[in-house]
């Protein structure tokens, strides 16, 4: 790495780290149901909490008016300090976003004031400016579905939103990576390909998990490595939507049957890696790479399993989550070990 850039990489990690924050709280907000506190959006006014008593009472009493209230929590003896609990989640997950705006934007007018970027990281700074204002928008985006009639946020919009944001984290630590080794590599391109294939289904399985938790998925099936009435696949994959098709990305118990069965895909895919790639002399970077998502990709199928067999605990599906990103930096560290 070029002593010049050793800065930019910092603050591009940085980055990384804050996302990957971001990340855990959002998973937080999900687990606790917090997601629909806000029921608004302003870019300013919502940077801090309510401060006073008086604005926290106006403030629950417009959460009052929305469905996720008036169909399920009017029912639980929800009071103002349970509100704030879920308010202080979706607020803190908001508050986050605002950080990592500041800590990118703040930096980059620095660095290009002081031209410490070349030209070819400034495009793809630009990307990454435009991935996050998208990011924010798609937070909104997914909050909003479950403001209308339905208490629930759309599984499609969340596991876009969190598919997203796995993605900006993963180009943003591909740019990083770039600058941290300058010199082109041996490229394997039989291994690349493998490694891309294998990325292309490892973001399939996150959408995937998007749609579980979106669904509340995970407290079906309960059961593994069969599931429920000792069934590979059970009957209700096929009967609780119209189509095969809606079946397997709207019902359930499809949407769980598709994330289980592409778990065992990515993990044979990361093995079939690690195999191929012994016949070949690596560099110590890329045995690196593929060693850790050997450890990783087991890690996290364990991890899934268990979330599973015990009705999905917070911290348990927090763990999971937290897992498929470090899972993400393993992949996208590899892929590029063998694409520079």
């Amino acid at each position: 790495m070029k002593k010049e850039n050793k800065s930019v990489v910092f603050w591009l990690l940085s980055g990384c780290v804050l996302l990957f924050v971001m990340v855990v709280v959002g998973g937080i907000t999900r687990l606790t149901n917090s997601g629909l506190s806000m029921t608004d959006w302003h870019l300013v006014t919502d940077t801090f909490p309510p401060l006073t008593e008086a604005k926290w009472e106006e403030t629950f009493e417009r959460y009052k008016q929305f469905p996720e209230y008036q169909k399920i929590n009017i029912h639980n003896d929800f009071t103002l300090s349970d509100y704030k609990f879920i308010y202080f989640w979706e607020w803190f997950h908001r508050f986050i976003g605002r950080i990592i705006g500041l800590v990118f934007i703040i930096p980059f007018v620095y660095f290009l004031i002081k031209k410490r970027l070349s030209s070819e990281t400034i495009k793809k700074c630009i990307v990454l400016l435009f991935m996050g204002g998208f990011q924010g928008f798609l937070g909104w985006f997914m909050v909003k579905s479950g403001l209308i009639d339905n208490p629930d946020v759309s599984h499609f919009r969340l596991s876009l939103h969190l598919t997203f944001a796995f993605i900006t984290f993963a180009y943003t630590l591909w740019v990083a990576l770039d600058l941290i080794y300058p010199n082109k590599t041996q490229i394997h391109f039989s291994l690349r390909k493998l490694a891309r294939i294998a990325l292309v289904f490892l973001l399939l399985q996150i959408i995937y998990g998007g749609f579980v938790a979106g669904l509340n998925a995970g407290l079906i099936h309960n059961h593994w490595p069969l599931m429920s009435d000792g069934q590979l696949i059970h009957d209700s994959v096929f009967i609780e939507q119209k189509t095969l098709f809606l079946n397997l990305v709207e019902g359930k118990s499809g949407v769980q049957f598709v994330h289980r069965t592409m778990a065992y895909v990515v993990v044979g895919l990361i093995l079939a890696l690690y195999f191929k790639s012994k016949k070949y002399t690596l560099s110590l970077p890329q045995k690196k790479g593929i060693n850790t998502l050997v450890v990783v990709v087991f890690l996290q199928f364990a991890l899934g399993v268990f979330t599973l067999l015990y009705h999905v605990p917070l911290w348990l599906g927090l763990a999971h989550q937290i897992m498929a990103f470090f899972l993400l930096t393993a992949m996208t560290f590899t892929l590029h070990r063998f694409s520079k």
